[in-house]
């Protein structure tokens, strides 16, 4: 239901997010749990989550980092870390468990944590069927790492290389192709199976890749997959509010300290989660589309995965707050998405 200036929705959740771990993981999860049922919890940590024993360790940290008003209120939503020694056995545990809900594809090196990553996706085939078997949806980090190939043209070598002749291979599979950055990805999941869908995140629909290079570098705008050229960032909006049930959020909000962000080789990384949906909500007004955020944000993420729709409501004003430029992360600080500027819509 919207409003001039206010806009009703199902309570949403993001299908894409990295709250880390040990002392930094208080510091941002309530800004998830404020605005979201469940969030996709990625298992990239430095030691990474490759078994449900250790997604279910994970997952009850992240609960007992919950403040008191959010244990009842937010789902921590698992998955398992894809590597060439992930079992069959190991799938049908997950599934078995309740609480893993996918397993997570970062080809060896593409981005944070990921050296442990596949390095031969053909040696997991006999995973991937028996996820396809389970209802196991893999989620895919779809850049290639072959240093040789432009990083503005790794997404679609990636597209050509990999994920059409996983497509191809296993029909029945659900895939995820997440933060998808380019027209080329938008072009194969509209035309795929309903097997087939993405997330996208805000940030690469807010900016373009000069927003890297805007008088000097920024590197507070570096992430992986890379931003892109305007074109693509259109051609996200025009996905993300065309009504297509393939599209759907996920925020990839993915918090560094300042100080290894601005460093000699910073880190790759955006923090958003502090405008989760409000940022959203300034895409889909700007677009002409606020009647289509609710559908993007809480209904296409849970009927893809075959989990009921949430039940609660959140409302959003067309009310500027200010953004911090700085928010604490365990002992250090976290620079957030447009510190220091303004949020343009804000959570009731």
């Amino acid at each position: 239901m919207t409003a001039s200036n206010k806009i009703t929705l199902t309570k949403p959740d993001d299908w894409h997010l990295h709250v880390r771990d040990g002392v930094f993981l208080p510091s941002v999860l309530s800004d998830t749990a404020d605005r979201f049922a469940r969030a996709i919890i990625m298992p990239n940590l430095v030691d990474p989550v490759t078994t449900t024993r250790l997604a279910g360790e994970y997952r009850s940290r992240i609960i007992g980092a919950l403040q008191n008003k959010h244990k009842l209120t937010f789902d921590p939503l698992m998955t398992l870390y894809l590597t060439n020694r992930t079992s069959a056995s190991e799938i049908k545990k997950a599934r078995e468990s309740g609480f893993v809900h996918a397993v997570k594809w970062y080809p060896a090196g593409a981005t944070t944590n990921s050296n442990q990553g596949v390095s031969d996706i053909v040696a997991c085939y006999d995973v991937l069927e028996a996820m396809a078997e389970e209802g196991m949806p893999l989620l895919v980090h779809g850049e290639v790492t072959d240093p040789t190939v432009d990083i503005f043209d790794r997404e679609r070598v990636f597209i050509d290389q990999f994920l059409t002749g996983i497509i191809k291979n296993f029909p029945t599979l659900k895939i995820v192709f997440e933060h998808i950055t380019t027209e080329n990805a938008v072009l194969l999941v509209e035309g795929a199976s309903d097997n087939v869908a993405a997330t996208i995140t805000a940030h690469h629909m807010l900016l373009n890749r000069n927003s890297l290079f805007n008088g000097g570098i920024r590197p507070h705008h570096y992430c992986l997959p890379v931003l892109k050229r305007e074109k693509h960032r259109k051609a996200l909006i025009k996905a993300a509010t065309s009504s297509s049930k393939k599209f759907f959020l996920g925020t990839d909000s993915a918090p560094h300290t300042k100080e290894t962000k601005e460093s000699a080789c910073g880190c790759a990384g955006i923090y958003s989660s502090h405008g989760g949906i409000e940022f959203y909500a300034e895409i889909f007004d700007k677009a002409e589309a606020l009647d289509k955020l609710e559908a993007f944000a809480s209904f296409n993420g849970p009927d893809f995965y075959g989990l009921t729709r949430n039940q609660d409501k959140i409302t959003l004003s067309r009310k500027q707050s200010v953004i911090a430029d700085v928010i604490p992360f365990g002992n250090e600080e976290c620079v957030p998405l447009r510190a220091g500027g303004n949020l343009r819509w804000s959570l009731d």
